[in-house]
């Protein structure tokens, strides 16, 4: 016999698992806002990249801000390669 508190309320709905549903695309399977969106991205890693770089032609040493900086563009640039390619979208699970 099961204690009282652990027993469910008679109206409650069950919420699904976390695999029990399938995956929603990213941006709602839009390919213009996934463009513009991953487009926006990559520009905006090789604008911060940009910044270090300069100042590495010049022959100055990086410094830890400058690698940072570099670190930081290389995930923008990560983040709108993911964006562009929606890796979640495009995988389809088999139904049993």
């Amino acid at each position: 016999m099961s204690p009282r508190g652990a027993e469910p309320a008679p109206d409650a709905v069950p919420v699904p698992g976390p695999g029990s549903a399938s995956p929603r695309p990213l941006f709602g399977g839009c390919w213009s806002c996934r463009l513009l969106s991953g487009a926006g991205l990559l520009m905006a890693a090789i604008w911060v990249y940009q910044g270090p770089r300069s100042t590495m032609r010049m022959g100055i040493p990086p410094s830890m801000g400058a690698l940072a900086q570099i670190a930081f563009a290389a995930g923008l640039g990560a983040w709108g390669i993911v964006i562009l390619a929606d890796p979640v979208g495009t995988w389809h699970r088999k139904q049993p």
